[in-house]
């Protein structure tokens, strides 16, 4: 997921697809490196050693996936050098909130609702606020997709779709926990890309679907069963959730996107507001719900391994509703407060930043075939074949 799904889904620019997947590639291994290191002095840190294992492998990803999240809403705007010192930055706050959320204050959080989408989005959307350029309209015209760019990006987003289930449900109680993770996962993700169908039609052209809606929102039921999947969510709350995300995400991209650049001066080039941002927030509230309807009726035995602290009397149903609605606004505290130091630190003048005519451009930073190609052996497109005819 990470390192395909992420990867591809970024490469619909039509001049940066080398950026795309390659960037993802380098922040991602750098990413599971410094997060492994990051998350062992706090989790895993015992007589001297950090002790690792599949699981701490697995959270390394999740951290790796909430960076490359910040890199859509700066991608084509940020140089390798930057990008390597936001994730520097970003992998020291990730790891710092899950700890406080997971254990200081007992949020249930399983597929990163809060602590991977709502935190990489914000944390990428303040970034790009304090980023912001002015100039950017000199690379307009390199900031859409072609036909190709646009297919490649759907290999990205069947990738992470057919893996969502897996992803939501690595780290959650074997056995029904985990069974029921997964389905509910599966099921939100069929009914927002149902959803997004309905919505892309509606609100296209001539009742022309988009892709860019059906590249990124059909995904959104992914993120907003994160924190409720491992819980008593039913089938029926799945699909209404995904239908919900998938609506609204849909939307985002239609309706959101523009006002987000135009009134809040934030340029968020994959739109990951409307894919991780608001399905984040919904999936985070949607948590804070399903948590306060918890009851040793509906959960069984099972109820000890989703909620623990319940199970053994320490804490109600609405207290752990609280905690898990007061965990949004820490993860939003955090993300803020490092998106805006984050982007202080990334207009360095040393770091060496794209100029605002070259963003979303290739060439700035890899050797790209025939850039350097005699004009008489580079091969003619189609009006120029026609007027040498």
């Amino acid at each position: 997921m990470v390192f395909v799904g992420f990867g591809f889904l970024m490469v619909f620019l039509q001049r940066y697809g080398f950026s795309s997947v390659g960037f993802t590639f380098l922040l991602a291994a750098f990413a599971l490196q410094w997060s492994t290191l990051v998350q062992g002095f706090l989790h895993s840190f015992h007589s001297g050693h950090i002790h690792v294992g599949v699981e701490s492998m697995i959270n390394a990803d999740f951290c790796a996936g909430a960076v490359l999240i910040s890199l859509g809403a700066v991608l084509g705007k940020t140089g390798p050098a930057q990008l390597l010192l936001m994730a520097l930055l970003e992998v020291v706050l990730f790891g710092i909130n899950e700890f406080v959320l997971l254990h200081l204050l007992g949020v249930r959080d399983a597929g990163g609702s809060m602590t991977i989408h709502t935190f990489g989005a914000y944390f990428g959307l303040v970034l790009s606020r304090v980023l912001y350029r002015p100039q950017l309209e000199k690379s307009k015209h390199r900031q859409g997709s072609v036909y190709h760019s646009d297919l490649f990006a759907m290999i990205g987003t069947i990738f992470l779709w057919i893996f969502w289930p897996s992803f939501n449900s690595a780290l959650t109680a074997l056995g029904a926990g985990q069974h029921r993770t997964a389905l509910n996962t599966y099921y939100s993700l069929a009914a927002s890309t149902l959803g997004t169908f309905a919505l892309s039609a509606l609100v296209g052209e001539d009742g022309r679907l988009d892709m860019v809606h059906i590249q990124n929102a059909a995904l959104a039921g992914g993120v907003v069963v994160g924190t409720s999947s491992e819980m008593m969510l039913t089938p029926f709350g799945a699909l209404a959730a995904g239908f919900l995300a998938g609506t609204v995400s849909t939307l985002g991209y239609k309706f959101f996107t523009p006002i987000l650049e135009s009134k809040f001066k934030v340029q968020d080039t994959c739109g990951v507001h409307n894919l991780h941002g608001m399905p984040g927030v919904l999936g985070a509230l949607l948590g804070v719900l399903v948590a306060g309807l918890a009851t040793h009726e509906a959960y069984g035995d099972g109820l000890e391994s989703v909620f623990p602290l319940i199970a053994e009397g320490q804490r109600s149903a609405t207290s752990q509703a609280m905690l898990q609605l007061f965990g949004l606004f820490v993860t939003l505290m955090f993300a803020s407060v490092g998106g805006g130091l984050g982007g202080l630190l990334l207009k360095l003048p040393f770091l060496d930043s794209p100029p605002d005519s070259q963003c979303y451009e290739d060439q700035v930073h890899w050797q790209v075939p025939g850039e350097h190609e005699d004009e008489a052996q580079r091969p003619l497109r189609v009006e120029e074949a026609d007027t040498q005819a």
